[in-house]
């Protein structure tokens, strides 16, 4: 994946913000390495208050357990950057929230923090309508911690994209 400039993530935001509208969805984020990117793309675009229902930023485990739910066991038994973990998350969002769509993301955005088992670059991002279930897949972006963060954010809006359809 080539890593997507502000003008891309700006487009894919406009995209995404126009079928949720459509659709009558109304989407929560829940962030960790992406620090409410997410929530920031998509606020970034005029009106959004119509289709947008609120994003958190939980980076500490502490934070993550209180603001999403995510149960201390998951943490100490999978990390943080697991699919355990983002399933909690994105389940958290929609329990905390008013809307009807949440995406999640936890990884590893460097330029530390990676081991051999989970890599600088190692994404989970999570999808999940209220009511249904959670989608999750991994993902192992490239580049700097921007590149892998602007990564996610493009990965994470597509995505939205596909629960919609």
């Amino acid at each position: 994946m080539t890593v997507p400039t502000d003008t891309e993530l700006d487009l894919l935001a406009r995209t995404t913000g126009e079928r949720l509208l459509a659709t009558r969805h109304r989407l929560a984020t829940a962030e960790s390495c992406t620090g409410g990117w997410i929530a920031k793309a998509v606020t970034d675009v005029a009106g959004s208050s119509a289709w947008f229902d609120c994003g958190m930023a939980a980076y500490s485990y502490e934070a993550k357990q209180a603001l999403l739910g995510v149960r201390p066991q998951t943490l100490e038994t999978h990390g943080a950057v697991s699919r355990e973990t983002v399933v909690e998350m994105v389940s958290g969002a929609l329990v905390h929230s008013g809307a009807t769509l949440a995406v999640a993301v936890t990884g590893i955005a460097g330029p530390g923090g990676g081991s051999d088992d989970k890599p600088v670059g190692t994404v989970w991002i999570a999808w999940k309508r209220r009511g249904g279930y959670a989608k999750a897949d991994v993902f192992h972006f490239d580049g700097d911690r921007d590149a892998v963060r602007r990564q996610t954010v493009a990965k994470a809006l597509t995505g939205l994209e596909q629960h919609l359809e």
